[in-house]
């Protein structure tokens, strides 16, 4: 799933999120837009980890999101 259907579905997406990052407060998650920037620096913030360790974890997740996405629709023809 690309960022942009990211932001835009980001209210259906915060449970997954949260399930990712455990550490991510409520208050996290509801101030957060769906912005790549955004859940970059907080994950960094969170778990004390480098700009691109954040990164590469969002993109991972977002590769998964494409992934589940792609299985729903072939299972729901």
């Amino acid at each position: 799933m690309n960022w942009d259907q990211i932001e835009g579905k980001w209210k259906q997406l915060t449970g997954s999120a949260r399930e990712r990052w455990g550490k991510l407060t409520d208050d996290d998650v509801q101030t957060l837009t769906g912005q790549k920037d955004h859940l970059v620096g907080k994950i960094q913030e969170r778990y004390g980890i480098a700009r691109a360790e954040a990164e590469k974890q969002a993109d991972a997740w977002s590769e998964t999101l494409k992934e589940t996405r792609a299985e729903s629709a072939t299972a729901h023809p």
